[in-house]
């Protein structure tokens, strides 16, 4: 009996010093976690990335580090190694597939905002939609249409598409094709339209512009015109310059062509 209750006291002394030791670990380990992420969003380096990226970062950082503290405490109660790991894996794997479009657009989402393809404000054509950036988040991309409908994008599948950026650049190319009639004479058409863009006062008249003979078409003569603008301006020239130039069509008697069919009745 005496020596039943020795062993006894001797596995309360063992058992209650693993757990004291720790209970002082997870003060301990808490405090210093605490203390590391508050000098992390105060850290000047991190103040460089976006905030999304920071928080995310920070965020991760602070989940490992809790995870770390807790493998500790088990290890220090005793608890095998070997079994916890084994339990642990299972467990990441089974949420892992739960969760695999979840962390897709996660993946995604930590892509677009390092390598940074566009950003907020930006006019985007990507998945089918095109609109304005209005937010990018670690999981959707939400961008406003022309319309004013709100889209969300999954970051999974942006990330992995091609995303054409209409206002990465100051400056874009004004690339129309007109059509003339085969009766109209070319060098007039080509004044014409010289004369046209050269009054649209948001037209670039340091950069060259481009206005050729491009194609002989089945019923017209086919021209290209390539011009320079600002980006913010890009649709108020187009839509200035698609009126002017039929106005002016008209007063210079140069025709349009229209599909047209003769019919020859016998």
């Amino acid at each position: 009996m005496e020596e039943f209750l020795n062993k006894l006291v001797g596995i309360g002394v063992e058992y209650g010093s693993r757990l004291l030791i720790s209970l002082v670990v997870l003060i301990i380990g808490s405090r210093l976690i605490k203390i590391l992420d508050r000098s992390l969003k105060k850290e000047r380096k991190f103040s460089k990335i976006d905030k999304e990226v920071k928080e995310f970062l920070i965020g991760f950082i602070n989940i490992a580090l809790k995870v770390l503290l807790f493998i500790t405490i088990l290890s220090v109660l005793g608890i095998p190694m070997t079994s916890l790991i084994t339990i642990l894996g299972s467990a990441a794997v089974a949420i892992g597939l739960a969760l695999q479009g979840g962390l897709s657009n996660l993946a995604g989402g930590l892509m677009l905002l390092i390598f940074k393809p566009f950003k907020d404000g930006d006019f985007i054509e990507a998945e089918g939609q095109s609109g304005t950036v209005d937010s990018i988040s670690l999981f959707y991309t939400t961008i406003i249409t022309v319309d004013n409908r709100v889209v969300h994008l999954p970051n999974g599948g942006l990330s992995n598409s091609v995303v054409v950026n209409y206002t990465a650049n100051e400056k874009r190319m004004l690339n129309v094709d007109i059509s003339v009639s085969y009766d109209s004479n070319i060098d007039k058409v080509k004044k014409v339209i010289t004369d046209t863009l050269n009054s649209i006062d948001k037209v670039i008249k340091d950069e060259p512009m481009l206005i050729k003979l491009k194609t002989h078409n089945a019923s017209s003569l086919d021209f290209v015109v390539r011009a320079w603008v600002n980006t913010v301006d890009y649709w108020d020239v187009y839509y200035e310059f698609m009126e002017k130039i039929k106005k002016n069509f008209d007063k210079n008697k140069i025709e349009i062509p229209y599909q047209q069919l003769d019919v020859h009745v016998k």
